[in-house]
């Protein structure tokens, strides 16, 4: 079960956290996993650690704000594999702020990678998976369903990518593509270490444990367990599910109200 044996999976922000989970597990799985991201250094990484396992990948520095640079990624993968069979759109960044207290460019430099980054990979992708059928997956948020103090430009923008999993589902229905979206509660990446380090500097474990304590299950999530509904939701398994967001999350939106 869950295997995508020759499927050329396309995921960005491969190179760290969940999505370097995501394209770790996909080879395993007999996946050939193109790697899009803005670090190259951990982009690299992760494609040289596929192919140590005997797996197929190739790592495209790209950043998803920019359509031309998307589109030429794109080209790239289709010019060398001829198809696209499953997106994993799961580049992102966060901020902290209310609406009083984001800034207009904050705003926009979510909104360009959040929001825009996912429609700058859906309409390269689309056509191509229009020709035999496909599988998307995007990266919504907790905050998507409940909302989170200071988190205002991170929850609308992560709303919108709920938003646009609905429409993509509905719209390609008769193509054979399929799109869902998952919404990880918190989820112990290098982000959340640095995000530690830079705001609570000396207090990093004391914060870590409060932050894992907010989630029912008194910790945060693994990458690789996201990984793993991931993988289910992209592989043949779930071929009657679409138009669905789930949430991974240790029962933080059900349980904590």
């Amino acid at each position: 079960m869950f295997h995508l044996d020759n499927k050329i999976a396309l995921v960005t922000g491969g190179g760290s956290g969940i999505g370097r989970a995501v394209a770790l597990l996909f080879a395993k799985k007999g996946a050939v996993v193109c790697i899009l991201d803005m670090d190259e250094q951990g982009g690299t990484s992760v494609a040289n650690e596929i192919q140590a396992q005997n797996g197929q990948s190739i790592f495209l520095k790209c950043n998803v704000a920019k359509q031309k640079e998307v589109d030429q990624a794109v080209d790239t993968i289709v010019s060398k594999y001829r198809a696209i069979d499953i997106l994993v759109n799961n580049a992102g960044i966060a901020h902290i702020g209310t609406a009083e207290t984001t800034r207009e460019e904050d705003f926009d430099r979510l909104l360009d990678v959040n929001v825009k980054g996912v429609y700058n990979c859906l309409h390269a992708v689309l056509p191509i998976m229009k020709v035999k059928g496909g599988v998307i997956l995007n990266l919504a948020s907790a905050a998507s369903w409940v909302g989170l103090s200071e988190r205002f430009a991170y929850t609308a923008t992560k709303a919108a990518v709920v938003g646009m999993t609905l429409s993509v589902a509905k719209d390609y229905l008769s193509q054979n593509i399929r799109c869902n979206s998952v919404s990880p509660g918190r989820v112990h990446t290098p982000f959340v270490d640095g995000y530690l380090k830079k705001t609570y500097p000396g207090k990093e474990q004391e914060m870590f444990e409060k932050l894992s304590k907010t989630q029912p299950v008194g910790r945060m999530g693994k990458p690789e367990e996201v990984a793993g509904l991931i993988l289910y939701l992209c592989s043949d398994e779930a071929s009657f599910i679409t138009g669905s967001d789930y949430p991974i999350d240790g029962g933080f939106i059900k349980l904590n109200s």
